[in-house]
């Protein structure tokens, strides 16, 4: 065993323990004992999008003269080890923790300080590589951690969206697979016209590769980066040519399209780019639960429900109920996409919440933004694969139930009038028949008349009207229009 298990640093308030082996120092130390709130740790897409930062501004400030070459390069090769999370364990600052994200910002600067320390020769709180004076050479943490928010977002952007478009790719894939099944439709859960299953599927589809396009132009928001705008937005302590080269080295290291911001102040003090983009994933997760209930509505049953679809049966239903399976990934989405409108709550509540030059609520926006996304492409992903294109029809359900849809009669409108088609609803309502048989008694009594001509409608046009369903859902007029005898 170790004979010291921890080694004696100092910083502005004093001196502090810091476990002899910890990468990080004093403030981080601090952090850890004042905010012992979760036990949850930043998610890599803030670790690496500060490392990020910070490589690059040590790459900057050694081309423009302000920093020890071989300080610069032991930074960079330091920074490069957290982008590749080589030193994940050592990142252990809470969530929830003092406002603006100062403490992250001091554990990365500790971090990358102490790794570049060892990297030239020598020991760990001995700081040959300042954490302040070095590491954080021109920043602030008023720049970096919005400018880190941006980052983080983007580095899993393309992720995000595949995910999600795969969703919509299997939504539409079974659109096709279903499009010759026409069912009966319902609007206010009530009978409705017909409406094939591919349709519905394809309205799925569509509307989840709408909220593909709108969180792709949301994102396009945080590619303008506040960096350089040190404390305020004034740029003191950072050279002229700080924020043009900051970003083009971002973008060169990271494969990201980046773009220099046309107003500091604004990039720095508005968070209103995060909460956009919070806004299209609380968008795609309303999207989402309504199409997971859809399926929990079609699949209900199966013996007293829709049970239009069947859903993959990947777990039993009960603990009591023998043979009993339930919509389980459909619930797991909803609950999930609970979580991510829930926190999306909590962005739109903390973007508003900076005051003059500064959003002292940066990281709960940065951490409830990364779980937004997390949760989105996990749940997402397990739901397309294990239940969307496993999804089935139950053909005879779905035509019986169209049998029994009193609502097409619709499809006589044109002929017979709003109010003849509501008495022949109400008929075959009470005895308990389809609208087509009391239609054809009637026609065969004379009784069903045009209501343009009053000429009868014979059997033969009865029965071609309804001889295929899937013309209902084709839209224009079924048999011709209101004329004929």
């Amino acid at each position: 065993m170790s004979e010291t298990l921890f080694r004696t640093e100092r910083d502005s308030l004093g001196e502090i323990q810091v476990p002899a082996d910890a990468l990080y120092g004093p403030q981080t130390q601090r952090a850890v004992e004042n905010f012992p709130i979760t036990g949850q740790k930043p998610y890599r897409a803030f670790v690496w999008s500060m490392a990020l930062i910070k490589r690059a501004a040590a790459e900057v400030n050694r081309d423009v003269g302000l920093l020890d070459a071989k300080i610069a390069d032991a930074i960079i090769q330091a920074g490069e080890e957290v982008m590749v999370d080589k030193w994940a364990a050592q990142f252990v600052v809470d969530p929830f923790q003092a406002g603006a994200g100062t403490s992250h910002n001091m554990n990365i600067n500790e971090v990358m300080a102490n790794r570049a320390t060892v990297i030239m020769g020598g020991t760990l709180g001995q700081y040959s590589v300042n954490a302040n004076d070095h590491v954080n050479m021109s920043q602030s943490t008023n720049d970096c951690i919005p400018t880190a928010i941006r980052l983080g977002c983007l580095w899993r952007l393309e992720e995000l969206l595949g995910v999600v478009s795969g969703l919509a790719a299997a939504l539409q894939a079974k659109a096709v697979e279903f499009d010759d099944v026409v069912k009966s439709g319902r609007t206010h859960l009530q009978d409705a016209v017909p409406v094939r299953l591919g349709q519905e599927f394809g309205g799925y589809a569509r509307t989840v590769e709408r909220d593909v396009e709108r969180i792709r132009r949301a994102a396009e928001g945080l590619r303008r980066l506040g960096i350089g705008g040190t404390a305020t937005g004034t740029g003191l302590n950072a050279h002229r040519e700080y924020h043009p080269r900051m970003v083009k080295v971002m973008t060169q290291v990271s494969g990201l399209q980046l773009y220099t911001s046309d107003n500091l102040f604004e990039s720095m003090q508005s968070m209103a780019d995060m909460a956009d983009f919070s806004a299209s994933l609380r968008t795609l997760a309303i999207t989402l639960v309504r199409i997971a209930n859809d399926l929990r509505l079609l699949s209900s049953g199966p013996s007293t429900g829709f049970d239009e679809i069947r859903l993959p049966a990947v777990q039993p239903g009960s603990s009591i109920m023998p043979g009993k399976v339930n919509p389980v990934l459909a619930e797991m989405l909803d609950m999930a996409m609970f979580h991510v409108i829930g926190l999306d709550t909590a962005v739109s509540l903390a973007s508003q919440a900076g005051q003059l030059e500064l959003n002292v609520m940066m990281p709960i926006i940065a951490h409830d933004l990364f779980e937004m996304m997390h949760v989105v492409i996990g749940s997402v992903k397990a739901f397309t694969e294990r239940c969307v294109v496993g999804i089935k029809v139950n053909r005879p359900k779905a035509e019986g139930w169209l049998a029994r849809n009193t609502i097409v009669v619709t499809a006589l409108n044109p002929i017979i009038g709003y109010s003849v088609g509501a008495a022949l609803v109400k008929e075959a309502l009470s005895r308990d028949l389809t609208v087509q048989e009391v239609a054809l008694e009637k026609s065969a009594q004379g009784l069903l008349k045009h209501k343009e001509t009053g000429q009868p409608i014979g059997e033969a046009e009865i029965k071609s009207i309804f001889s295929d369903m899937r013309k209902f859902t084709e839209g224009g007029l079924v048999g011709g229009g209101g004329g004929g005898g």
